[in-house]
């Protein structure tokens, strides 16, 4: 039983909530999760079991797409329903909408909330927030690839996001609130999709633990990275490096079409070995 399952988390888990209920009903210890997502937060979390577990470090995915909701006229300290109101205005409508959401797409920066994990010397950002201490946050790299409004209702606007590994949409709706006038904050959020894996394949816990699932493969888990076919498996057995001037990682294969490991360059026209998975 090695392979991926595609979890649909429910809201008020949190991610290692799940790996628990995998490893309960499995009967398995080795059970990990790639690209958290939080308790308020549901929809598609990547789990691998058993021996998928070696390849987690290559499967939290580039991109992510997410439906989200923005609630305008509240902020709050966390920029989601869980955290204290920090301001307030009242609601009376907002205009150029599809403009405000344009002005999003493409390459910016972006700042992270305050509760988050990231680290600034040796600390959690959350930890700084918790104790009321005063932490300068840098803002971080980010690309918006598509961005579309599916509904609006009064101060509720739900939007389709296609972003880079890295995005808050947390961040992406205060942004948004403020491009529009207000105080804003996220109300809900859903992730639709994880790389390749979508929220069409996803199943709920109660399946998994009713049985109706389907594990994939760890021969398919790679199937949109490029794959490098080995006549010699031993070359990827003994983690010799191969000759190939090729730029990014692949999934190196054998000719039965098993998976053996991932490669990278060496920026020396070599691919070196980044992880057995035979």
């Amino acid at each position: 039983m090695d392979g991926l399952l595609i979890i649909n988390k429910p809201l008020h888990m949190t991610s290692h909530d799940v790996v628990n209920v995998v490893r309960k009903t499995l009967h398995t210890k080795k059970v990990g999760h790639a690209g958290t997502l939080d308790p308020e937060a549901s929809g598609v979390l990547v789990v691998a079991v058993n021996k998928a577990t070696k390849a987690l470090q290559f499967l939290t995915a580039d991109t992510k797409e997410y439906i989200a909701t923005l609630t305008l006229g509240t902020s709050t300290d966390t920029y989601d329903v869980t955290g204290q109101i920090t301001e307030q205005k009242p609601f009376t409508g907002y205009e150029h909408l599809e403009e405000a959401i344009n002005s999003f797409i493409g390459e910016s920066m972006q700042v992270p909330p305050m509760y988050s994990a990231i680290k600034v010397n040796g600390k959690k950002l959350y930890e700084y927030a918790r104790a009321g201490e005063h932490v300068e946050v840098a803002p971080r790299p980010i690309t918006i690839f598509k961005m579309e409004v599916l509904k609006e209702e009064g101060p509720h606007i739900t939007f389709k996001v296609k972003c880079s590994k890295g995005t808050y949409v947390r961040s992406l709706c205060v942004d948004l609130a403020k491009q529009l006038g207000y105080p804003g904050h996220m109300s809900a959020l859903v992730r639709t999709q994880s790389g390749a894996f979508t929220i069409d394949q996803a199943v709920t816990l109660e399946d998994l633990q009713a049985g109706n699932y389907h594990m994939i493969p760890l021969d398919h888990a790679f199937d949109e990275m490029d794959h490098y076919v080995l006549e010699d498996e031993k070359i990827a057995i003994t983690g010799r490096k191969i000759n190939a001037d090729i730029d990014h990682n692949v999934a190196v294969f054998n000719k039965e079409g098993h998976l053996l490991a991932i490669y990278g360059p060496d920026g020396q026209g070599h691919l070196k070995s980044l992880r057995g998975l035979f």
